[in-house]
């Protein structure tokens, strides 16, 4: 598994593509800083900030990644090879925000609602997956992405699915009026480009989750966009939806990168609308390979919609947000016997990729073994106050 050059890991359009992220520099006084691409050389903006947050309310926010004006770091091909070494060497890639919260839309896709509704009613046993699978197609039909969640129809199905037993809370928040909207990880908990992700030791039935993440800022207003992954486990979700936060917010869970593209006249909320979002799973153990291609088009929600549903008079967020907007992959593809459906191996490597963003990618490890998370909001704020 070669590591991606910039031509795989940046987008396809780089010349028009206003690039943002953070990076972690060694020195004096070692730590995060902000950095815009320009012209395939990363600058150092962080003046212009301090924090991504910071830096995403700027109303002159074109013309500060534009002009670039700051220390130039690197080439971002160097970037890019430091973030994808075993040891990352300075400076390399963190995830793209820093003090947002991270929250994330779930069943917003007819595939992933139908998954979350084997996955409950499995009780978090892959094996019982496939007829389950074949069961509640009969029941629901294969395709709900034509139903608009709230609509008639919708209220129309769930009176149906309710009076054959076949109702779910994963249904509700499917087709309902009311997205479902979580906390996926805390603030500065999120890894970026090139670092391994974690799974729980207690799961054994896990997969990705490809997702675009919108930054908004604390007033609603959607700034840019970027790749993420949504790291899952099928079996801990499966046996309980409460056990949401176990199953979504472990160490290293939630990767994010590899740079925030901000909209301008090149690249807007319409682009996200029709982004395809590709992801593969290539084994490190088994030659195993996993591809798959989603459509942005078929989602149940707008994007906007998800985010009026998670900012507003209801809820604040003073230093903005990132927003996953769901996935509709769940891998079903055979790994380790007849039946027994898709999970991780240690060592997977994920790409999430789409032409207007580059791509993610991402290692797997395990939560309890991978590096811990100690770098959080005073550290943060220790370092702001040495610089």
């Amino acid at each position: 598994m070669k590591p991606l050059s910039s031509t795989d890991a940046l987008p396809t359009d780089l010349d028009n593509a206003l690039l943002v992220g953070r990076v972690w520099l060694d020195g004096p006084n070692p730590g995060p800083a902000l950095v815009a691409v320009n012209d395939g050389q990363v600058f150092d903006i962080t003046a212009f900030g301090p924090t991504m947050a910071d830096l995403l309310e700027r109303d002159d926010l074109q013309a500060v990644v534009q002009q670039a004006e700051g220390p130039p770091l690197c080439t971002v091909e160097a970037l890019l090879e430091n973030s994808q070494l075993s040891q990352p060497q300075a400076p390399y890639l963190l995830a793209p925000c820093d003090v947002q919260a991270v929250k994330a839309c779930g069943v917003t896709f007819a595939v992933s609602l139908l998954e979350r509704v084997i996955e409950e009613q499995a009780g978090g046993d892959p094996a019982r997956a496939v007829e389950l699978r074949d069961d509640l197609q009969a029941l629901i039909g294969k395709d709900l992405s034509k139903i608009k969640p709230g609509s008639d129809e919708a209220m129309s199905l769930k009176k149906a699915l309710q009076a054959r037993g076949g109702w779910s809370q994963y249904m509700e928040v499917g087709i309902g009026p009311d997205a479902e909207v979580f906390t996926k990880a805390q603030p500065l908990s999120s890894v970026g480009f090139g670092t391994p992700v974690g799974l729980h030791p207690s799961s054994q039935w896990n997969n990705p989750e490809p997702e675009i993440v919108l930054a908004v800022d604390s007033r609603g207003q959607v700034r840019g966009a970027t790749l993420g992954n949504d790291v899952n486990l099928r079996d801990v979700e499966g046996r309980s939806a409460l056990l949401l936060g176990k199953a979504k917010d472990n160490n290293a869970s939630c990767s994010i990168g590899p740079f925030i593209r901000l909209f301008d006249d090149h690249f807007t909320i319409d682009s996200v609308r029709n982004c395809q979002v590709s992801l593969r799973i290539e084994g490190e153990d088994d030659d195993f390979l996993l591809q798959g291609e989603s459509d942005m088009r078929e989602i149940s929600r707008d994007p906007l919609d998800l985010v009026q549903q998670t900012i507003g008079a209801h809820h604040q967020y003073p230093d903005g947000f990132m927003l996953f907007l769901g996935t509709m992959f769940s891998p079903i593809q055979d790994r380790d016997g007849e039946g027994q459906g898709f999970t991780h191996h240690m060592g997977d490597r994920v790409t999430i990729a789409t032409p207007a963003l580059g791509a993610l990618v991402n290692r797997v490890g395990r939560s309890d073994q991978l590096p811990p998370w100690t770098y959080g909001i005073r550290e943060l704020m220790r370092h702001l106050a040495r610089r």
